[in-house]
């Protein structure tokens, strides 16, 4: 017979109601009252039906990721982190690709909010920016937790300091000696793209460096936008030393333009990015980069968006920690350029 949650009340000596208090991680609720209901739980190996849960919170209990993003190793980490975020809290989580820059995005969001009775949903770059969609989310009520947003006060949220740790980067490859620095820029809808510029001119300009906008070509934050803006840096008559890629999927493009040129990295180039996703590990040689903790950032996103569902003055934006990851793909300039 399947244990109802009546059993479960009986077993931990509770209410049905702070049973359900429990399950739904409300606050309020004591600690040792919460620990014998959790044993109980595990006991009987309950699990809440979904749609009584449904009907007695009235709550769907789902919650959407919504991305258009060219950078699937990127969007992958997001996700498990928010898996992590929802299967902690007996959420469950739809994936909606969108094009960010179709006419009718803010219609699409309204009706999947609507057809899915979506609790809230997770904005990743560059729909993170959308104005248009926020001010609309916002007449519907609906919480959103925001990841990257380009303005720093979004309430609910998760952001990392990307504009200091580009500057850190440059920094370390001044310190190789480059004094060509290139640097392949993302997509301009990106907040991401405007801080890693910002921080790439701050590490040019500490170092007491000239800005040359011959060395700053545009990307998609794709690896085939990568190997092609890192072939036009290559075929200047004066090439750079070093190429600083946006995230990591270009830098993988300019490392295979570098290759294909009968040139190595790092002897002749030296290439890196940011982000820190897989494929920084799984090329050779491995990828210098930045570290921002991606499946953690998409796990606090998650976690602040359902503070937010449970109640709308709750959750907070975010700020994780960055690392430079130093890896093979950088070393000195060469002849000490």
């Amino acid at each position: 017979m399947r244990v109802r949650i009546e059993d479960v009340a009986a077993e931990a000596g509770v209410s049905i109601k702070t049973v359900s208090r429990v399950l739904n991680r409300e606050p309020n609720v004591a600690d040792a009252t919460r620990e014998r209901v959790e044993a109980a739980v595990q006991k009987l190996r309950y699990s809440p039906h979904p749609s009584a849960r449904t009907l007695a919170g009235r709550r769907s209990y789902l919650v959407a990721m919504l991305y258009d993003n060219p950078s699937s190793n990127y969007l992958m980490e997001v996700e498990l982190g928010l898996l992590d975020a929802c299967q902690a809290h007996r959420y469950h989580l739809m994936l909606a690709p969108l094009v960010y820059d179709a006419r009718d995005i803010v219609g699409k969001v309204e009706a999947l909010v609507e057809q899915s009775r979506l609790d809230g949903v997770v904005l990743t770059p560059p729909i993170t920016d959308d104005a248009a969609l926020l001010a609309r989310l916002d007449a519907l009520d609906v919480p959103y937790a925001s990841i990257s947003p380009m303005e720093a006060h979004r309430r609910v949220g998760v952001t990392v300091d990307e504009r200091s740790a580009v500057r850190e980067m440059i920094g370390h490859l001044v310190a190789l000696g480059h004094r060509r620095i290139a640097h392949i820029k993302g997509h301009a809808a990106h907040g991401a793209a405007g801080w890693r510029l910002a921080g790439y001119r701050d590490g040019l300009r500490e170092a007491g460096l000239r800005y040359d906008p011959a060395l700053v070509v545009d990307g998609e934050f794709s690896y085939d936008s990568g190997f092609e803006a890192a072939g036009r840096l290559l075929a200047l008559k004066r090439p750079p030393t070093a190429i600083f890629a946006a995230n990591d999927d270009m830098a993988a493009g300019a490392i295979c333009a570098v290759c294909e040129r009968g040139l190595q990295v790092p002897r002749d180039v030296s290439v890196c990015g940011f982000d820190d996703t897989p494929i920084s590990r799984h090329i050779y040689p491995a990828l210098t980069t930045v570290r921002q903790p991606t499946r953690e950032m998409g796990r606090l996103a998650g976690e602040e968006l359902l503070k937010a569902i449970r109640d709308r003055g709750a959750g907070g934006m975010v700020e994780v920690p960055y690392t430079l990851q130093l890896r093979r793909s950088t070393g000195p300039a060469p002849g000490g350029a």
